[in-house]
């Protein structure tokens, strides 16, 4: 009964044995320096300006947010694709419906201001 779940519980156990191995390894064979920029924040390449503790503007979130959102909502058109023609019209006219909302949404949000980067 049980023999199905084999290969997840060895995917498992290999990807923990993996991960244990190679913080060894790295614990083991890698340099520990204290000194220079290492302890900096990396910002692309470029030397970091200013404080850190300066405050996020909430737009940035407000964006993250959205983004998240929308694409869970978009995921969820790709299993509707895959077995849309043996839903029928149901499974059509709830889509329709599905899709109309996210428009809906989307159109407030455009309309409150919340995608724009002041």
């Amino acid at each position: 009964m049980f023999e199905t779940y084999y290969p997840i519980l060895f995917l498992l156990v290999f990807a923990v044995f993996l991960a244990v191995l190679l913080t060894v390894f790295s614990l083991i064979f890698g340099r520990r320096t204290k000194l220079g920029k290492k302890g900096q924040p990396y910002e692309c390449g470029v030397d970091p300006v200013g404080n850190n503790k300066e405050p996020v503007p909430v737009k940035y979130f407000l964006i993250g947010i959205s983004f998240i959102l929308f694409d869970i909502e978009l995921i969820f058109l790709l299993p509707w694709a895959v077995v849309s023609r043996e839903l029928g019209m149901f499974g059509f006219v709830s889509i329709v419906i599905f899709v109309t909302l996210v428009i809906i949404g989307y159109i407030y949000e455009l309309g409150k201001g919340a995608l724009k980067w002041d």
